[in-house]
């Protein structure tokens, strides 16, 4: 009741300067405000101004937009949480190892086109990363030089 007086009063007022508007030979500006100000009556007359004030004032529904909010949150937590891989350990997401041969532990992850000695079959040792060979400044020392530097 309360809600369909306010919208009553703020459409009369706007009824009212638009009403003021026109009266100073600005036609279409008054009939653009008429029509914002008759906007408000229209809602209490369809009924969306109870729609929405039952929404607003009832407790119930308050927690019902609280449950959503926390199942919404919940969804977007267990999503990053299997993006990043921290959930792989459990649930339907759990993968099995192979099974370790006689002696030899189980290999880990490896790449899908990786070669055999990157898969820790023993058979060849991997070879060292060659050592990046020392930088030579001559070249740059010689142009110092030249140039009295």
């Amino acid at each position: 009741m309360l809600a369909e007086t306010i919208c009553s009063a703020v459409s009369a007022a706007g009824l009212g300067i638009a009403a003021l508007t026109a009266y100073r030979k600005r036609f279409l500006a008054a009939a653009r405000i008429a029509a914002y100000s008759l906007v408000p009556v229209g809602l209490v007359m369809t009924g969306v101004v109870a729609w929405a004030t039952g929404i607003v004032f009832k407790p119930t529904v308050w927690a019902g937009f609280a449950v959503l909010g926390l199942a919404w949150l919940l969804f977007i937590t267990t999503r990053a949480i299997e993006r990043r891989g921290l959930g792989a350990g459990e649930g339907e997401g759990k993968q099995k190892r192979p099974k370790a041969a006689k002696g030899r532990p189980a290999p880990e992850a490896v790449a899908p086109a990786a070669s055999a000695p990157s898969l820790g079959d023993g058979a060849r040792p991997r070879p060292a990363p060659a050592a990046a060979p020392a930088e030579d400044f001559s070249d740059i020392e010689a142009i110092l030089k030249k140039h009295g530097i």
